[in-house]
C-alpha cells in the first residue's frame, strides 16, 4: 500500500476573508450582485473581483460561488481571496467539497463566521497540482456554463417571438386584421377560467420534507427564480400523501402564490417543470398548477411569463410578513387571448426551443453528477493528477503556470 504523505494545514494560511456590504442594486448595472443565494441583481458599482463568495447567513449559509470578473458582494456574504502563488479555483472547489453548513451556529438564523472557516484543515498541494485539479473541475463548470448560456438564448428567443406577436401585435396576418381601440377584433376576452383551471398544492408537516431524499420531488417557492422561471437548485423532497392533481410532469405550468418577502419577486410568477427522473413530483401549498384549456402548456407558460400578467396579479397578494395570493383570484381576471389557430401556430414554432432547453438541462445534469463524483476524490488527493498531462480549459489558459517560493505559499 502506498504511504500517504499528504500534510494538512489550516486554510487560513492561504486565504484572506472579508464581509460584503449592503447592496447597491441597479436594474441596468454592469456588475452582478451576489447574495447568499448567488446573483440577486445588478449594480453600477463593484467592490470585489476574481474571488470566492460564501453565503454567510440564512437558508443559503455555506453556499459557495466564484466570480472571475468584478462584482458587488452584499453583507450576507463572506468574500474569500487567495494568496499569491495559489490557484483560486482550487480553493473554490475545496470549499465546495467541504460541508460548510455544518459549521454554522445559531438556531433561528444559521450563521457562519470567518474564524471557523480559517481553522478548516485541508490538503493543499503545490501550485502545479492545484492548477491541474482546478483545470479538470473547471472544464466541467465551463461546459455547464456554455449550456446555461445556450438555454438563456433559447428562452430569450421564445420571449422575443412572444412579444413580437402578442405584445407588439405583429403576428402573422396582422396587416389584414382589423383593430378596435388597439385590440385585434374577434380575440376572446373572458375570465381566466375559460382558458385554464388550477389545482392547489399540498399542505405539509416539517417532518415530511427534506433537502436530502424522499419518496417524491417537492416543488416549493425555492423552485422559482426571482421574476419567474424554474430553479433546479431549489428542489426538495416529500414523503407524505397527496392527490393525483397535485403531481406535475415535464412541461406543466406552476405558479407561486406565496412570497416570503415584501418585494413580490416570486408571487404570481410561473415556472415550467423540467424532466425530473426517478420520482414523481408534487407541488407544495405555496404553488398552484395551471392546466390549459384548448391550448398547449407551452402557450400558457409563455402567456403567463411574458404578457405582463404576473406583474398585474401579484398586486393582489397581501400579508404583514408573508404575502399570500388567493389562487381563485388568478382565474377570475378578465384576459385577452389570441384565437386558437394563432395560439397553435405559435406553439408549433416555440416548442422545439423548449425541447432543446430540456435536452441541455439533461446534459448539464450528467455533467454536474460527474463533476460532483470527481470533486471529493480530486480535492482530497485520493485521485492523483501529478503525472497527468492536463489540457487547461480556455478560462484558465491566460493564467501562467509559475511556481513560487514556499514563503509566498503560506501567507494570506
Amino acid at each position: 500500500m502506498r504511504e500517504d504523505k499528504r500534510t494538512f494545514n489550516e486554510i487560513g494560511l492561504y486565504l484572506s476573508f472579508g464581509n460584503g456590504k449592503a447592496p447597491d442594486l441597479s436594474g441596468d448595472g454592469a456588475f452582478p450582485v451576489y447574495g447568499s443565494n448567488g446573483v440577486i441583481g445588478r449594480s453600477k458599482s463593484a467592490n470585489h473581483e476574481h474571488s470566492i463568495i460564501l453565503g454567510r447567513v440564512g437558508a443559503y449559509c455555506g453556499s459557495v460561488y466564484f466570480e472571475d470578473g468584478k462584482y458587488w458582494a452584499t453583507d450576507n456574504t463572506i468574500v474569500v481571496k487567495v494568496s499569491k502563488g495559489n490557484e483560486a479555483k482550487f480553493f473554490y472547489n475545496l470549499l465546495k467539497a467541504y460541508p460548510l453548513r455544518s459549521l454554522a451556529g445559531g438556531s433561528a438564523q444559521p450563521l457562519i463566521n470567518q474564524t471557523i472557516i480559517k481553522r478548516i484543515e485541508a490538503w493543499v498541494p503545490p501550485l502545479p497540482t492545484q492548477r491541474k485539479i482546478a483545470a479538470i473541475l473547471t472544464a466541467y463548470d465551463d461546459l455547464i456554463e456554455v449550456n446555461k448560456r445556450r438555454i438563456a438564448l433559447l428562452e430569450n428567443m421564445a420571449e422575443e417571438i412572444y412579444r413580437e406577436w402578442f405584445v407588439r401585435l405583429r403576428f402573422p396576418g396582422h396587416q389584414r386584421t382589423r383593430f378596435v381601440k388597439g385590440v385585434p377584433e374577434g380575440w376572446p376576452f373572458e375570465i381566466g377560467t375559460a382558458f385554464f383551471d388550477h389545482v392547489k398544492g399540498k399542505s405539509y408537516a416539517s417532518h415530511e420534507i427534506s433537502d436530502e431524499d424522499g419518496a417524491c420531488f417537492f416543488i416549493t417557492l425555492k423552485s422559482f427564480h426571482r421574476r419567474g422561471g424554474y430553479r433546479k437548485e431549489g428542489l426538495k423532497y416529500f414523503s407524505g400523501s397527496y392527490k393525483k392533481g397535485q403531481s406535475v410532469e415535464a412541461g406543466d405550468v406552476v405558479m407561486a402564490v406565496t412570497d416570503m418577502t415584501q418585494d413580490r419577486a416570486v408571487v404570481g410568477e410561473v415556472a415550467r417543470i423540467p424532466k425530473l427522473h426517478g420520482k414523481k413530483a408534487v407541488i407544495s401549498l405555496d404553488v398552484i398548477r395551471l392546466m390549459p384549456k384548448n391550448m398547449s402548456t407551452t402557450f400558457l407558460y409563455t402567456y403567463m411569463r411574458y404578457s405582463g400578467f404576473a406583474n398585474y396579479i401579484k398586486q393582489f397578494a397581501n400579508g404583514a410578513n408573508v404575502l399570500h395570493l388567493k389562487p381563485d383570484l388568478v382565474g377570475r381576471q378578465k384576459l385577452l387571448f389570441p384565437p386558437a389557430d394563432l395560439r397553435d401556430r405559435f406553439s408549433v414554432l416555440i416548442e422545439p426551443f423548449y425541447q432543446e432547453v430540456d435536452a441541455l438541462e439533461r446534459a448539464n445534469g450528467v455533467l454536474t453528477k460527474t463533476r460532483d463524483l470527481l470533486l471529493p476524490r480530486l480535492i482530497s488527493g485520493k485521485l492523483t493528477v501529478e503525472e497527468l498531462d492536463i489540457q487547461f480549459p480556455p478560462s484558465m489558459q491566460d493564467q501562467p503556470l509559475t511556481p513560487t517560493s514556499a514563503n509566498e505559499d503560506c501567507h494570506a
